[in-house]
């Protein structure tokens, strides 16, 4: 069956569609471990993730991508996983949930990438 091109997408992949365009395409700029969009807000409290003790012992090392809502105050909404190992996650969420940011007039969406290895 051949598919219709002028039959709408649907919703979720359209978001998902979306998403995967603005994580690739947006620009970086390398950030003390972490990258995150150029015309993000910046960071006023940086709190780095620790490498997990369990992730060491398993030799678990890779990326992990996050998007995180940024309230108008400053302070971090939500922290939403998009890849990386579950105990890697984990580490650098709790990190961003501490992090504040320059307090702006809007909410903000920025999107962060953290490199875990065993030279940490």
């Amino acid at each position: 069956m051949i598919p219709n091109p002028m039959k709408p997408m649907r919703p979720t992949l359209l978001a998902v569609s979306a998403l995967f365009v603005t994580l690739m395409v947006a620009p970086t700029a390398s950030i003390a471990g972490a990258n995150e969009t150029s015309d993000a807000r910046k960071v006023k409290v940086r709190i780095n993730p620790s490498y997990p003790e369990l992730a060491r012992r398993m030799n678990i090392t890779g990326n992990v991508n996050l998007v995180v809502t940024v309230l108008p105050d400053g302070s971090v909404k939500e922290c939403h996983a998009i890849g990386g190992h579950p105990i890697l996650v984990e580490a650098a969420t709790d990190a961003v949930k501490k992090w504040r940011y320059v307090p702006a007039d809007h909410e903000s969406t920025v999107s962060l990438m953290f490199k875990f290895s065993r030279d940490q």
